[in-house]
């Protein structure tokens, strides 16, 4: 069932996958949102120095897209911001108290000014950052009280335009949870279709030149190319599958502004999400030798028994990466199954193959066993992730499935 044309320009608005799909458009309008809201906000409050407000808002949104990175950021710039606040008004009473003394405030905001930039950079950070900022603002000048008010103005203007940063975050959500989750679903079902293109190389009816007479009595290893070459070639690698692996790093290297934003908004703890990003890659790279190793088997001798189990592992695995790839799309609460019923050890026949097929089958065994780990560290975080993507999203995305139609293909 095709969408309507009014459900295709809500989608980027209402539907996760499509706000992942449209992300830098949604973000767009969000900040250009929160600019205008933020000039109303200068028009009805009236305070001075209003351009804080908006500045506020580009520094909060302007390089951040998802909720979580969004939300710690606005949560160091508000802690920030009033902590700067109380330490200015500290040094102003400690000014009013003891009538400056022999200048005896500049030094004490030196020696507070230094406190500060020694845990900004042990710990603070960003915090540590706006709280000097804040401080300075308010206490660069102790002789003009116009300079103090100004200060604290300007930090008025700061936490307001943080409120509106956050409110239209919330309004437009973009969760670097449900990015994450898109991400490496993407990754895994191109995955499969790289290595659906591997196995073409092992299937010798597929693979067999045009310049050859192939029928179904020729086995794999009869296989042979016309005696003008002087060696025989090995099969190319499908450019398409190339470009798609270069895609497929791409993407890689997209999960990881996500891994701390996720790991704030899911509490899963960031090194197991580390873990899992790591396994991600290792399955990227075992699927690549593996596409690199297919043409130069396929004029290696495999008896008929090897050949069998390899496309029936192979198509095995390849259906583990689409259904792994499917739970992590589902807005259903869904269950990852076993990667696959076979065991090598309990196939003797592979210890007799060539030395070439028996590297072939270490590294499918290798795949396997990544395939495996990956699916056993996002069952085990399931329970936080899938609660950090949105009670909203996983209703809405149920309620828009029964109404299209969709299936889901969790059967695999």
């Amino acid at each position: 069932m095709k969408p309507k044309i009014w459900q295709r320009f809500t989608a980027p608005f209402i539907e996760p996958y499509a706000r992942y799909q449209h992300a830098d458009i949604l973000h767009a309008i969000r900040i250009g949102a929160a600019i205008m809201l933020a000039l109303l906000a200068n028009q009805i409050s009236h305070f001075p120095h209003g351009e804080w407000t908006t500045i506020t808002v580009f520094i909060i949104l302007g390089l951040l897209q998802y909720q979580g990175a969004i939300y710690t950021k606005a949560k160091e710039r508000v802690l920030g911001t009033v902590l700067g606040i109380v330490v200015a008004f500290a040094i102003l009473w400690f000014n009013k108290e003891t009538g400056a003394w022999l200048g005896t405030e500049y030094l004490l905001i030196g020696i507070i000014s230094g406190i500060i930039g020694y845990f900004s950079v042990r710990r603070l950070g960003y915090t540590g950052l706006l709280t000097g900022i804040t401080m300075l603002m308010i206490v660069s000048n102790l002789n003009q009280v116009n300079m103090a008010q100004d200060g604290v103005y300007r930090a008025l203007n700061i936490l307001i335009g943080t409120g509106i940063a956050v409110m239209v975050t919330v309004v437009l959500p973009l969760k670097s949870t449900l990015m994450w989750r898109f991400l490496l679903a993407n990754n895994l079902e191109a995955c499969s279709t790289i290595y659906a293109g591997v196995g073409h190389h092992i299937d010798a009816e597929i693979m067999a030149p045009k310049s050859l007479v192939y029928t179904k009595s020729t086995s794999s290893a009869s296989l042979t190319y016309p005696k003008n070459n002087s060696a025989t070639p090995d099969m190319p690698v499908n450019k398409a599958l190339i470009k798609s692996l270069q895609q497929i790093n791409k993407r890689l290297l997209a999960v990881r502004p996500h891994i701390a934003a996720t790991a704030s908004e899911s509490g899963i703890d960031k090194e197991t999400i580390e873990t899992i990003q790591r396994t991600h890659r290792n399955i990227i790279g075992t699927i690549d030798l593996l596409l690199s190793a297919a043409p130069r088997l396929v004029n290696i001798d495999i008896d008929d028994d090897n050949h069998t189990l390899l496309i029936h592992y192979q198509h095995e695995l390849t259906q583990a990466m689409q259904h792994i790839a499917a739970v992590l799309r589902s807005p259903s609460d869904q269950t990852f199954r076993p990667i696959t019923r076979i065991a090598l050890s309990e196939y003797p026949s592979v210890q007799y193959a060539t030395f070439e097929w028996q590297g072939y089958f270490w590294l499918t065994q290798t795949l396997q066993a990544q395939l495996q780990q990956l699916s056993d560290l996002l069952q085990t975080t399931k329970p936080q992730w899938y609660a950090a993507s949105g009670l909203r999203y996983q209703r809405r995305e149920q309620r828009r499935m029964k109404e299209q139609g969709g299936e889901s293909d969790l059967h695999l």
